[in-house]
């Protein structure tokens, strides 16, 4: 599995209120409860809400999952870039 950081352009979604959010997450837990159900290994881990963009954080067997995601649930991905490695705070003391 390969993990994706998403970059959507989405106007205003950054003034979005909470339940649009809601609305949101929904329709894309939806596409991607179908594309599981297709056999196809994708996961969302979370998102980062910020003025005209999110940036999504997912899982993916393969990159063409992401882009199918992005066009059946409607939400651009307007940049896709694989996570080569993870840093974090502790990194320092290894």
């Amino acid at each position: 599995m390969h993990r994706y950081v998403i970059e959507r352009a989405i106007p205003d979604i950054g003034s979005a209120e909470r339940d649009q959010l809601r609305a949101a997450a929904g329709q894309s837990n939806g596409v991607l409860h179908a594309m599981q159900s297709e056999g196809k290994h994708i996961q969302w881990e979370h998102s980062y809400v910020a003025g005209d963009k999110t940036f999504c954080v997912y899982v993916a067997e393969q990159r063409a999952y992401i882009d199918e995601h992005a066009e059946r649930s409607g939400f651009p991905a307007t940049v896709v870039t694989e996570v080569g490695k993870m840093i974090d705070p502790t990194t320092a003391n290894a």
